[in-house]
C-alpha cells in the first residue's frame, strides 16, 4: 500500500534498488545529492544533474522535462554518504514559469524496480521557490527511510546549494543551467518522410526520444553518449525497457490527450496494429492518391495509415500528424537554440581579446556572429514552414473526413448523425496546438472507454483571453463544456449503452443543463442538495462494488436481474457544495475505482474552493484529467518537452446541433 506522506513525514524503506518518478506541471530539472551524516555535500562530484547524469548509486534524466524518472540503487552508494536528496528546479533564464507557486504542485512518488509504489509525496504550499528539495532517503541505524522534505528556495539552485554545505555552489548551478540550456538531450529527429504513394513511413521510423531515453542525435549533429546504467540494468527509456508515457500538469501520470498512443521503445517500430489484433500485422493503407510529381510533396490523403478499418486509420492518422508537429517544431526549437549558443560562443570569443574588443575589427566580428545567427534561424524557420504547409494541406483533408466521434461540433457530420451500432474507438475532447504552428489544429482524441476521469476546472486559467475573468462566468462556460461532452459520449455509445447522472447541490447549473434536461437523455432529474449528494454517490458507490465483487469472484454473469449494465458517467458541479465527509470519501472512491467498474466521473469545480481540505484531495485532482473550457498551455508533452495548448470543443453560438443530437439519442433510447 502506497503511503501518501506529508512534509515531514518519513516511511521505512525495504528496497535497495529503487526509482523516484516526478510529475510537474512544466519542464523541471532534476537533480539528487548526496550528503553526509550531518547534511553536507562535500564537492560536485557527489551531484548527480543532467551536465553529469550518472554517480555511484545514481542516475538522473538529462533533460527538463515535465516527467522524470531517477535511479537509486542504495548498495551501490560510497560507505560516507548517509543521504541522498532529491532536488528539483525551474530552468533558468527560459520563457517558462520562474516560481513552483505559478505551476500545479510537482508529485513524486519512490517506486520498486516493478513500478510499485512504495511513498508518494505531492510539494504543496510553493510560491516564489524555483527550486525545493523534494524527498530526501537517509540511513538510520543501518536502515534506509525516505522524508517528505519540500525545502524550498526562492534563490533557485545556486541557494539550494550553498545551504547544503558545497563550496563551489555557484559554478555548479551555473554548470547545470548551461547544460539545460545547450539543450544536451533536446536534439530529435526531424519528421520523418514520406513516400511517393503519400503513406507516412512512421512504422519503420526511431521515435523522437531525448538522448537520457535512449534517443540519438540526428546525422552529424555531435551528442554525449549515453551512460551505461551503475544498476546492472538499463536504464528507464533505453532499449528493452518501456518509454514513459507523457502526461499532463495537475495530473496523475497519464498521456490520455497527448498521452494516448504508447510511446514506443527506442530504436523499434511505432505499433499502430489494433490492441485486440496483435497476432496479425493491420493491412496497409489503400493506394488512393496518385504518385506525387519529382521534387514535389505528397498529395494528402485522408485514411492513409495503417489499420483495420477507415476509423482505426484516421485515428492512427491524426496521431501521425501529431508526432509530425511535435517533432519539426522539436527540431526548429533546437535548431534555434544551437543558432543562439553558438553566436553567444563566438561574441564571446570576440570579447575576450582585448585586439577585437573595440574598434572595426570588433564590429566586424560581431556582425558577422549576427549574420550567421540569422541565416540559421532562417533556414530552420524555411523548414519548418514546408513541414507546416504539408500538415495543413494534411489537416484540411483529414478533418472533413472524420466520423462524429473525432469531429468538431461544426462538422457537417453531424447533421447526418445517427446512433451508432459500435463503440468507437476514441472520443474527441478538444484541440491541439503549438505557438510555431497556430494554423493547425490536431484533434485531441482519447481512447474509449475512459480510462480516468475529467476535471473541467472553472477556476483561473493561464489563458490569454481575459473575456473570462468573472468566476460566474467561468463556471457558468466550464458547464457548457462539461454538457457539451457529456452529449458527445451519449451520442457515440450505442443506444441504452451510457447513462449520464448530475449532481448540482445548489442549481447553480440549470441554465447550461438544460438541454440534457429537455431531451430527457439524464437517469433522473440533477440531484440537489446534501441530501440529493448522498443519495447519488451511495447508489453508484454501491454500484461499483457489486460490480467489483462480482468480477473479482469470478461470478460476471450473477448480477442481480434488471442491473443496469451500461457506462455509468457522474457529473459533479459546484464541488465541495453540499459535500460532507462521507460524500468527499465516496467521490473519491468513485475516481479511483470507478473508471475500471464502468463508471466515470466528471468534475465541474474550481480547486481553490476546494482549498480547506489540504493534501487530502490531491489524489483526487491527480486522478482526473484536466481540462479547460477557455484556450489554455497546460498540456505538458514530455516525450519532445512541447506545452500544447488546449482549446475545448464547444458548440458553435446560436447552432442547434447539440438539441438535434441529444433528440436522436433519446428516440434512439425509447425504441431500445
Amino acid at each position: 500500500m502506497t503511503a501518501e506522506l506529508v512534509r515531514g513525514q518519513n516511511h521505512p524503506l525495504s528496497q535497495a534498488r529503487l526509482e523516484i518518478r516526478v510529475s510537474a506541471g512544466t519542464p523541471i530539472v532534476a537533480a539528487a545529492a548526496l550528503s553526509d551524516e550531518t547534511g553536507r555535500i562535500h564537492g560536485v562530484e557527489w551531484v548527480a544533474h543532467p551536465g553529469a547524469p550518472t554517480q555511484p548509486g545514481l542516475e538522473v534524466s538529462r533533460q527538463a522535462a515535465a516527467d522524470h524518472r531517477l535511479a537509486v540503487d542504495l548498495d551501490a552508494l560510497p560507505e560516507a554518504v548517509h543521504r541522498v536528496g532529491v532536488l528539483l528546479a525551474l530552468p533558468a533564464g527560459g520563457a517558462g514559469p520562474v516560481r513552483f507557486g505559478a505551476v500545479a504542485a510537482p508529485f513524486v512518488a519512490v517506486t520498486g524496480l516493478d513500478g510499485g509504489e512504495i511513498a508518494s509525496y505531492t510539494l504543496t504550499g510553493l510560491d516564489a521557490e524555483s527550486a525545493v528539495v523534494a524527498l530526501e532517503l537517509y540511513r538510520r541505524q543501518g536502515a534506509w527511510k525516505v522524508r517528505a522534505v519540500g525545502q524550498g528556495y526562492a534563490g533557485g539552485l545556486a541557494e539550494l546549494l550553498t545551504d547544503q554545505g558545497l563550496p563551489q555552489a555557484r559554478q555548479l548551478a551555473g554548470s547545470i543551467d548551461e547544460a539545460v540550456a545547450q539543450g544536451l538531450a533536446r536534439s530529435v529527429q526531424a519528421p520523418p518522410p514520406r513516400t511517393a504513394d503519400g503513406d507516412r513511413s512512421r512504422q519503420t521510423a526511431t521515435p523522437a526520444l531525448g538522448l537520457d531515453q535512449g534517443g540519438t542525435a540526428p546525422q552529424g549533429a555531435p551528442g554525449p553518449v549515453p551512460p551505461t546504467s551503475p544498476y546492472g540494468e538499463q536504464p528507464p527509456g533505453v532499449p528493452g525497457q518501456p518509454a514513459p508515457q507523457p502526461t499532463y500538469p495537475g495530473t496523475a501520470p497519464d498521456p490520455s490527450a497527448v498521452t494516448q498512443p504508447s510511446v514506443p521503445t527506442a530504436g523499434s517500430p511505432i505499433d499502430y496494429s489494433h490492441p485486440h489484433r496483435q497476432n496479425t500485422a493491420p493491412p496497409p493503407p489503400p493506394p488512393t492518391a496518385p504518385p506525387a510529381a519529382p521534387g514535389q510533396p505528397a498529395q494528402p490523403v485522408a485514411g492513409d495509415a495503417t489499420g483495420w478499418s477507415m476509423e482505426e486509420r484516421l485515428y492512427n492518422q491524426v496521431w501521425g500528424m501529431f508526432e509530425d508537429l511535435a517533432r519539426t517544431t522539436a527540431a526548429y526549437r533546437s535548431a534555434v537554440d544551437f543558432a543562439e549558443s553558438r553566436m553567444d560562443k563566438e561574441l564571446e570569443q570576440v570579447l575576450s581579446d582585448p585586439r577585437s574588443r573595440i574598434g572595426g575589427q570588433g564590429d566586424a566580428a560581431r556582425e558577422a556572429a549576427r549574420a550567421r545567427h540569422a541565416q540559421l534561424v532562417a533556414q530552420a524557420r524555411e523548414a519548418l514552414d514546408r513541414d507546416i504547409a504539408q500538415l495543413t494541406a494534411e489537416a484540411d483533408v483529414v478533418e472533413p473526413a472524420l466520423p462524429p466521434a473525432y469531429a468538431r461540433w461544426d462538422n457537417p457530420v453531424w447533421h447526418a448523425y445517427r446512433p451508432p451500432m459500435e463503440i468507437p474507438m476514441a472520443l474527441r475532447l478538444g484541440d491541439l496546438h503549438l505557438p510555431e504552428a497556430d494554423r493547425i489544429r490536431i484533434p485531441m482524441l482519447v481512447r474509449l472507454p475512459l480510462e480516468r476521469g475529467l476535471w473541467i476546472d472553472s477556476g483561473h486559467s493561464g489563458s490569454s483571453d481575459d473575456s473570462f475573468t468573472d468566476s460566474h462566468a467561468m463556471g457558468r462556460l466550464a458547464m457548457e463544456t462539461a454538457v457539451a461532452h457529456a452529449a458527445r459520449l451519449l451520442a457515440v455509445y450505442p443506444a441504452g449503452e451510457f447513462t449520464v447522472h448530475v449532481i448540482d447541490p445548489a442549481g447553480s447549473g440549470a441554465q447550461p443543463l438544460a438541454p440534457l434536461v429537455r431531451s430527457g437523455v439524464l437517469a433522473a432529474p440533477p440531484a440537489l442538495g446534501a441530501a440529493g449528494v448522498a443519495d447519488v454517490l451511495g447508489r453508484l458507490t454501491q454500484r461499483v462494488d457489486l460490480v467489483q465483487m462480482a468480477v473479482r469472484g469470478g461470478a460476471a454473469d450473477s448480477l442481480p436481474p434488471g442491473f443496469d449494465t451500461s457506462q455509468q458517467l457522474l457529473i459533479v458541479n459546484d464541488f465541495p457544495h453540499g459535500f460532507d465527509d462521507r460524500a468527499v470519501n465516496q467521490l473519491r472512491y468513485l475516481a479511483d475505482e470507478g473508471p475500471v467498474f464502468g463508471v466515470h466521473l466528471m468534475m465541474v469545480a474550481d480547486r481553490e474552493e476546494s482549498s480547506g481540505y489540504g493534501p487530502l484531495l490531491d489524489p483526487l485532482w491527480r486522478s482526473l484529467l484536466r481540462l479547460t473550457p477557455v484556450s489554455d498551455d497546460h498540456l505538458a508533452d514530455p516525450w519532445v518537452g512541447h506545452a500544447w495548448t488546449y482549446e475545448p470543443s464547444l458548440v458553435p453560438p446560436g447552432s442547434q446541433v447539440l438539441q438535434q443530437v441529444l433528440a436522436r439519442v433519446a428516440a434512439a433510447r425509447t425504441k431500445y
